[in-house]
């Protein structure tokens, strides 16, 4: 193999910890939508088929690690850890960390809405790549040895309390959003004799997410979580967002005239 062609395999061999068998699924996990290649009637070649497939065997590795490292913690322990482990900013840092961020190709200038979502996209279908690459074992072994042995301390993370309703309202207010939390119904649980609300909240009207919880303020919380979820993943939810942002803009000014 001459030195130009052993260069890639060199560059995810230090990345991966092993060397890839092909190289073709992880040059197509670094290419960004806006690089889309039309090639022999397939309309799209990029990396939003492995994105899909990466963040469904990450969040299964994930959940196996945390199962065998936490024998005797709940079910709400761990989805929350998990979340955390595979939120969009945690993917985020880690391309960077990893060096992902300086190998993904896209066409254009770097904007924000590339820096929000691109290198955490990328890292998913990276994912993807070595699940079809090398298979399941080969994920939990890149996940233990470099992800959580050199970059991400799961005790850590477990240990951080953060405050999604915050984060929300702060998202809103900075672009100018209107958003709204309603408790949409309440029982009594027979079992234990307690309440249980659940609650809704809406970004200029548009649904964003429901949570459950023993008090308004967790209800709150669990539903904000899911909404920033949308948010930090899915830049076509933010742009469903912005539309009816516009029309309320517009419809206000109507209204002054």
């Amino acid at each position: 193999m001459k030195r130009a062609e052993k260069e890639p395999f060199l560059q995810l061999k230090s990345i991966l910890g092993f060397l890839p068998h092909n190289i073709t699924l992880y040059q197509t996990a670094l290419m960004h939508k806006s690089l889309t290649l039309h090639e022999k009637g397939v309309k799209h070649i990029n990396n939003e088929r492995l994105e899909y497939l990466g963040d469904a065997v990450l969040g299964a590795v994930v959940a196996d690690i945390l199962y065998q490292r936490y024998p005797n913690k709940q079910e709400g322990f761990l989805t929350t850890l998990r979340s955390k482990l595979v939120r969009r900013d945690t993917l985020n840092k880690l391309a960077v960390q990893i060096g992902l961020d300086k190998l993904v190709l896209y066409s254009g200038r770097a904007t924000s809405a590339h820096n929000s979502y691109m290198n955490g996209n990328a890292f998913e279908a990276f994912f993807g790549a070595i699940y079809l690459d090398r298979g399941y074992d080969y994920c939990m072994r890149f996940a233990n040895d470099v992800v959580f042995s050199k970059h991400i301390n799961i005790e850590e993370v477990s240990k951080t309390e953060e405050n999604y309703k915050s984060k929300l309202i702060e998202w809103c207010q900075k672009y100018q959003f209107e958003f709204k939390f309603d408790i949409v119904s309440q029982k009594i649980l027979q079992d234990r004799n307690t309440p249980k609300f659940v609650s809704r909240v809406t970004i200029e009207g548009v649904y964003c997410g429901t949570g459950e919880g023993y008090s308004k303020k967790e209800s709150h919380q669990n539903a904000a979580r899911q909404a920033y979820k949308h948010i930090r993943r899915n830049a076509a939810f933010v742009n469903t967002l912005i539309d009816a942002r516009s029309k309320r803009s517009e419809k206000q000014k109507e209204q002054t005239m």
